[in-house]
């Protein structure tokens, strides 16, 4: 069961702290990327055992990593267990390769309630759309690569949406021609 008040209240809070974000190569706010992401955790909500958790780290995935919302914001303005889920999610850019961030992070989310892996897979499955034009071969190759990885490490925690991600990664290697 979810509070409403609660999703909505997560959704205005992301609406404020991303407003002037972009989606990537795109004029679209970013707000849709948020929006995508929240619907395919909603897809496979009614498996969950917390789908309030999963939608809430859905809407503010991406609060810690690409606004100045801190951690301890989080934390008051919805709950340890919300920030616990979010901070999971953020890659830690002290790391020096992006492959070291994602395993880094792999490692978090699996520290964390099944929801909060659902969420990181369903952020792929909404990221493995067509890719920028300004991407060059290796790095689409590195992207698939990465959604392999991300369903190895995660894939366990929700059938359908392993499924899901599973198609995408399979439908995104017609870019790699």
């Amino acid at each position: 069961m979810t509070n409403q008040d609660n999703l909505t209240k997560a959704w205005f809070f992301a609406s404020r702290v991303h407003k002037e974000q972009k989606y990537p190569g795109e004029k679209l706010p970013y707000l849709t990327h948020l929006g995508n992401v929240m619907m395919e955790v909603m897809a496979v909500s009614l498996g969950l055992k917390n789908p309030e958790l999963a939608i809430t780290c859905a809407i503010l995935h991406d609060t810690i990593e690409d606004t100045s919302v801190t951690y301890e914001e989080l934390v008051q303005s919805f709950s340890k267990e919300v920030a616990n889920g979010v901070l999971a999610l953020t890659k830690d850019e002290t790391l020096a390769t992006k492959k070291e961030q994602m395993l880094d992070s792999l490692e978090r989310i699996k520290q964390q309630p099944q929801e909060i892996w659902v969420v990181k897979m369903a952020d792929r499955v909404a990221n493995l759309g067509k890719p920028p034009e300004y991407w060059k071969a290796e790095k689409v190759k590195a992207y698939r690569d990465e959604a392999r990885i991300i369903l190895e490490h995660l894939g366990e925690a929700d059938e359908a949406m392993a499924e899901r991600l599973e198609g995408k990664i399979e439908n995104y290697e017609k870019y790699l021609l």
